[in-house]
């Protein structure tokens, strides 16, 4: 249906319906503009709380150690990935579809002025064709009465007989006249009549519906438009609906991850003290003088009694760690307690309880271990830039590697003495239990007394030998287990230091990796993966041993990677592999398909 047949008398109400239109337009810029405003709001506000909650970088280690802490950090990043997806929303909708909106108004505005002027225009000339209408009508309705006057003069003079033949005649021509000029008027009003009705036809058969209908076009498309823009609001929230959809099945899997059974076993393991439950207490027969308090005889610290009882008996510092806060809930600060209060654990860490103890020395010997990982790493690459060097000596002098060659292979040594020292720890503590005045007591010394003192005293001390004291350290003795020798610590695996494919091996210590996973899955014969592809851009003879001749534009597979001294592993096609120089080859790994 058209405006321009249906609505042809209805100009003024058109006009003011388009500007209804660009009205709506309008406040629908300001309702983006909320939204938009709103869902950056609701952003903002779920990162920040994402932020008071989760741990920080001190504590992040304390956090993996229970599943239901680990866990709740997991759902933090989830919900901080939701938080972005809202951001996308208001992204999208200011760049794409308030963008729009505005240039729609833009354009609406300019059309619909063009229109008004149109419409304006051919109203103007109705309406001045209508003028010159009424303008003639007038004109021929005056000389219709002036010829009428003239007629009726005409025929009195012809009457009167007192009048004379001139003035008769007079007033003949004068009514001549008069008539001749009502008859001009009247074909004048005539053709003015005819003309305006045509123009009038043309004004509601033609003009005006084609100034209506720009009208009506421009109103259908900016519905259009509307429709369009709703449906692209719609769409931008749907795009991001399953990657809510994933933080919310991550949460989901958060949830499922939570095991109580593995966080109370996490419990035992972080402060099981591997003391033995406390001996019945003997009875003391005060008629006997000789009785002896062997109540500590089983080794169990004497005031483990104390101990139960005075759980929360230390309510002073409990509370200032309270206060101190900090992790989820202000739980992750009694573990650093000691180290805030300048308390320092021994070397052998035998103020700890056995269990924490062992725990404790395996640790550190897993840090020693990498150390050595690390500086083994860095000497091989050395050695083999020296032997670079020596080869073509215009690269480099090797006379220069010689010194951190030697400074590398001391801290080796000092590692690898360190790292044996703490295995003779463990060992001994394996092969021979502390004395009881080493036990770990949670009580001053005061708290024992002075006859269970001299009793440790005497059990302590063996014949011919003086007795141990009783906060005296463990020291090495015959009876003990020796570390080590190198030559045997080097067979048991402990430090290995070889070529270069079994660096590859205490990287994947380091890091943890029980398993080495690749993307294209083919590994040759030693366990090297292959990783891309080179291509060589020079002529290499190969000088040394390890390395593989190349010619220029050599396509060869990638095993390893530079490590920092300058060398690739690479495979030729006829399966022979070794090391040639970085420079000489452009590399392309798998991993940047991937990504």
């Amino acid at each position: 249906m058209s405006w321009g047949t249906e609505l042809w008398d209805q100009y003024d109400t058109i006009a003011t319906h388009t500007q209804k239109g660009i009205d709506f337009c309008e406040r629908f810029t300001h309702f983006l503009k909320d939204r938009c405003s709103i869902e950056l709001k609701y952003a903002s506000e779920l990162k920040k709380l994402v932020k008071s909650y989760q741990p920080k970088k001190k504590e992040e280690e304390e956090y993996q150690q229970y599943s239901w802490a680990a866990r709740f950090w997991d759902v933090l990043k989830e919900l901080h990935d939701l938080a972005g997806q809202h951001e996308v929303i208001a992204e999208n909708t200011q760049g794409q579809v308030l963008k729009d909106v505005q240039s729609l108004i833009s354009e609406m505005k300019q059309q619909r002025r063009k229109d008004l002027q149109d419409g304006a225009k051919v109203q103007d000339q109705l309406k001045e064709s209508l003028a010159k209408l009424d303008k003639s009508r007038r004109n021929y309705e005056k000389a219709f009465k002036m010829a009428e006057k003239a007629t009726d003069d005409y025929r009195k003079a012809d009457a009167d007989i007192n009048l004379s033949r001139a003035e008769v005649e007079k007033t003949r021509n004068m009514m001549m006249i008069k008539n001749n000029q009502c008859d001009e008027s009247k074909n004048e009003y005539a053709a003015q009549l005819q003309q305006t009705n045509q123009h009038q036809r043309d004004h509601y058969t033609q003009q005006m519906p084609s100034v209506f209908q720009q009208m009506q076009s421009m109103e259908e498309n900016r519905i259009n438009k509307i429709k369009s823009m709703v449906k692209q609001i719609a769409d931008i929230e749907r795009s991001v609906v399953p990657i809510i959809n994933t933080c919310i099945d991550g949460m989901v899997k958060a949830s499922d991850g939570i095991s109580a059974e593995e966080d109370s076993k996490a419990v035992i393991d972080k402060y099981k003290s591997g003391f033995p439950i406390p001996a019945d207490i003997p009875f003391e027969d005060l008629s006997n003088s000789s009785v002896i308090d062997t109540s500590n005889a089983n080794g169990t610290p004497k005031n483990s009694l104390d101990n139960r009882k005075g759980t929360v008996s230390d309510k002073k510092k409990n509370r200032k760690d309270k206060k101190g806060g900090g992790g989820l809930f202000g739980i992750f600060t009694s573990s650093k307690s000691a180290r805030i209060r300048g308390e320092e654990s021994k070397e052998d860490f035998s103020d700890l309880p056995p269990n924490q103890q062992r725990k404790a020395l395996n640790r550190k010997i897993d840090e020693f271990k990498k150390e050595i990982a690390r500086e083994t790493a860095e000497r091989e690459g050395m050695l083999k830039m020296k032997d670079v060097y020596v080869n073509n000596p215009a690269l480099g002098d090797p006379n220069a590697l010689e010194k951190k060659i030697e400074e590398n292979a001391q801290k080796i040594d000092s590692l690898q003495a360190e790292m044996r020292k703490y295995q003779g720890y463990l060992a001994n503590m394996d092969a021979k239990p502390s004395p009881v005045g080493q036990r770990r007591n949670s009580l001053s010394d005061d708290s024992i007394s002075q006859s269970s003192t001299n009793m440790e005293m005497s059990q302590t001390s063996l014949p011919g030998q003086p007795p141990v004291a009783a906060n005296e350290p463990e020291v090495y003795t015959d009876e003990w287990p020796e570390p080590p020798s190198d030559e045997e610590f080097e067979e048991e695996g402990t430090v290995e230091i070889r070529k270069k494919p079994d660096k590859k091996a205490i990287d994947d210590e380091e890091d943890h990796v029980g398993e080495f996973e690749h993307a294209e899955g083919d590994f040759d014969e030693e366990g090297f993966p292959v990783i891309g592809t080179c291509r060589a851009l020079y002529i290499y003879e190969a000088g040394n041993e390890g390395s593989v001749a190349m010619t220029e534009g050599e396509e060869m597979f990638v095993l390893e990677q530079d490590q920092g001294d300058g060398w690739t592993r690479v495979r030729k096609h006829d399966n022979s592999e070794g090391f040639v120089p970085t420079s000489y080859i452009q590399c392309h790994f798998y991993d940047q398909d991937e990504v």
